[in-house]
């Protein structure tokens, strides 16, 4: 059963692992800006924990907008599968 629908399930589970890095990533990168951007303007730790916020306010929206976009996709296909086992087009 390596193969659903002719997808591998590296194809299948691709987008759900990549999820969590994506989130990861975010919430790291506007750290670091923030950061950076402290030791140019002598702000510490202002702008860091405003980056940090940044980062896990838009990784999280990225992350649930995502998750519910793979969800309606999941359901449509089980959907057509349902169909197709009922005999219907």
């Amino acid at each position: 059963m390596a193969q659903q629908s002719g997808r591998t399930w590296a194809q299948s589970f691709g987008p759900y692992l990549t999820m969590g890095i994506q989130l990861a990533l975010s919430v790291v990168v506007f750290f670091f800006a923030g950061r950076w951007l402290d030791g140019e303007l002598g702000t510490a730790p202002w702008l860091m924990l405003a980056g940090l916020l940044v980062g896990i306010a838009g990784g999280l929206i990225k992350f649930v907008r995502a998750a519910v976009a793979l969800g309606k996709e999941a359901n449509k296909n089980a959907e057509e599968e349902r169909a197709h086992g009922q005999g219907r087009d």
